[in-house]
């Protein structure tokens, strides 16, 4: 999933798509990585997290709402889907057979016949909680009238990407937010700088001509942003314009790192916090306080403590605010040592 903000959820974005006979066994799953993680405990299997959108037109968002969230509740699926009149948009996390369920009750529905996801694993679930959402946009950009299904951006294969983005002539966008740029992006990327998505258009009227015809290529980290941020562009009268298929992840899955233009690592929306090439965990955690990722480098900073502020925020909240996040570190630390106390009592 892609396009959300910190505040909403902290999931992954899956990786690779997944034939529509959903049932296969799994060592026939077509699309299925090429090697699954071990687990530090071998008798536990790793968790499906699957990863999915698609631009369609619905009307009955209430009666989804409830079928979706009742399956995901009885096969003990975990995650966040947003439903909105353009479509879906959604990461989900379980045993592998309690997604597939799901994901094979969504595509009965016609209008999801062709759905096609992405695939990563998990050694632990990734979502604290099931929400199931309604939307005005399943990502917002904040522009009537932008749709993907009637007009969008050419897709560029991930193996096509570097030649395409090394073009001289060619304006190359990184469409993510700022807290998702800090930590990495494509070699001559430009960066907005954006607090969030919906500021996108007004800087691309201010940097774009349409008049001047130039080649644009746009990535984001599963795809989805780019399905609105081209239409946008190509709606506006420019011809060219490119998007990296099945975004960031999907190049750090498929190209060597030693053939790869990524500098850095990549933003995911999980509690992983964000991954590097082959899609291994990066050393990386979020800022309790502002959100933002943090590096260790960036924890031996005089700033740095524990839920309560980073480099980047120790100035911008209130001593209210850092008391407020003190204690709730400290319920945090409570929690964990009852947890781990519960545990080995077993």
């Amino acid at each position: 999933m892609d396009g959300v903000t910190r505040q909403q959820c902290h999931f992954d974005n899956g990786i690779q798509k997944v034939a529509k006979n959903a049932m296969l066994p799994r060592d026939t799953y077509y699309g299925c990585p090429k090697h699954v993680p071990e687990t530090k405990d071998k008798t536990v299997d790793p968790l499906l997290v699957a990863a999915f959108y698609k631009f369609v037109q619905l009307d009955d968002l209430a009666s989804l709402q409830d079928q979706i969230e009742s399956c995901c509740r009885e096969n003990n699926v975990f995650g966040i889907v947003l439903l909105a009149h353009e479509g879906i948009n959604s990461t989900i996390a379980g045993p592998r057979e309690g997604v597939v369920k799901v994901l094979d009750r969504i595509r009965q529905d016609s209008r999801f016949a062709d759905l096609e996801w992405k695939e990563s694993f998990a050694n632990k679930q990734p979502f604290r909680k099931l929400r199931v959402r309604l939307k005005k946009e399943i990502v917002t950009l904040g522009v009537p009238g932008v749709d993907p299904t009637e007009l969008v951006g050419t897709y560029v294969k991930p193996a096509d990407w570097n030649a395409l983005i090394s073009e001289p002539d060619v304006f190359v966008i990184d469409t993510r937010n700022n807290y998702e740029t800090e930590i990495g992006t494509f070699k001559g990327a430009v960066d907005p700088g954006l607090d969030s998505f919906s500021e996108l258009p007004s800087w691309l009227e201010k940097k774009i001509d349409a008049g001047e015809q130039p080649r644009v290529a746009m990535f984001c980290t599963g795809g989805i942003r780019c399905e609105k941020s081209t239409a946008f562009l190509k709606q506006a009268g420019v011809k060219e314009v490119y998007h990296l298929q099945g975004g960031i992840l999907k190049y750090l899955e498929e190209v060597p790192e030693d053939e790869s233009l990524w500098e850095g690592q990549c933003f995911v929306f999980d509690q992983r916090v964000a991954v590097g090439h082959g899609l291994e965990l990066a050393d990386y955690e979020l800022c309790r306080a502002c959100r933002f990722p943090l590096s260790p480098l960036d924890k031996q900073s005089e700033y740095f403590q524990e839920g309560i502020s980073c480099s980047r925020c120790h100035d911008q909240t209130s001593v209210e605010q850092k008391a407020g996040f003190a204690e709730r570190q400290k319920q945090f630390e409570l929690a964990k040592s009852r947890k781990e106390a519960f545990k080995h009592a077993k």
